[in-house]
């Protein structure tokens, strides 16, 4: 795929962030757009922006990425009222911080609902699609925590490592099919989303304090740009996209030095905690 323009994008998670820089620079490049989120509001805001920049057309709708059905049913409309799907982005996706000990099961689930059935959902509904099309992309979104642990974000962790699982195997099978789809698995490090502010938190974590510390030292990059070096890999056919300088150093420190990587993570973790969070 060296183009999007006149190609069908499907964006989960629309209506905010990655997603909506996503919409709208898909928008620019003439592409046909297929958007969704739980957020009515925000979703109704990115279809505004999408058509500000140019989409030739836009389907919008209210969808939980973590109802299979949902996500059946959605795909097969999206096909049905386009003809086709050339690229799918399984951007949806949910934080939640705390210890493993003190998480409650139906905070667990709901992550693991969202991160990981949300992009299992996508990738199988869409996939068929994807492959008929001739000329299909697949864009599964992981995160810098898919490729080394942090303490406080297990069950974060757990979610992205597992996209990134699969999204590789995904890849290998389709290369062995013979299928004209390319899959890549992007793994951003600090962006200026929402995610944190609306992340859930464990009894023993201050939401608030550890929102702030994402947002004030962690997220360097804007979505705009994320979104582009998105758009480059898709277009380069990159199998792995790390997204920002910290993705890229993180992770070169890690293949270093191996699993003690997890010592010394653990070791600056406990000097620049926020206060207020046990």
């Amino acid at each position: 795929m060296r183009t999007l323009d006149d190609k069908v994008v499907v964006i989960t998670g629309a209506g905010s962030g990655i997603g909506r820089a996503l919409a709208v620079a898909c928008a620019r490049r003439g592409s046909l757009l297929a958007l969704s989120d739980v957020d009515e509001a925000g979703l109704a805001g990115t279809v505004g922006l999408a058509k500000d920049a140019g989409a030739r057309e836009v389907h919008a709708a209210t969808l939980d990425v973590a109802d299979r059905t949902g996500v059946a049913t959605y795909a097969a409309e999206v096909a049905a009222h386009f003809g086709r799907v050339n690229v799918v982005v399984n951007n949806a996706g949910v934080a939640l911080a705390g210890d493993l000990t003190s998480l409650d099961y139906d905070d667990i689930e709901w992550i693991v609902g969202v991160n990981f059935w949300g992009v299992l959902h996508g990738t199988k509904e869409f996939l068929p699609h994807l492959i008929a099309s001739g000329d299909g992309h697949l864009v599964n979104m992981s995160s810098l925590f898919g490729l080394i642990s942090m303490p406080g974000q297990s069950m974060y962790n757990a979610t992205k490592y597992a996209v990134r699982g699969m999204t590789e195997a995904v890849r290998e099978e389709m290369l062995v099919a013979g299928h004209r789809v390319g899959v890549t698995a992007v793994h951003p490090g600090g962006v200026k989303t929402a995610i944190a502010r609306n992340a859930r938190t464990s009894p023993e974590e201050d939401h608030d304090a550890t929102a702030r510390f994402f947002d004030e030292k962690l997220a360097k990059m804007t979505p705009e740009r994320a979104a582009e070096i998105i758009v480059d890999a898709v277009l380069k056919d990159r199998a792995r996209c790390l997204v920002g300088l910290d993705a890229h150093a993180l992770h070169h420190f890690a293949r270093l030095s191996g699993s003690r990587y997890q010592d010394l993570v653990a070791r600056v973790s406990r000097k620049v905690k926020p206060s207020g969070i046990v």
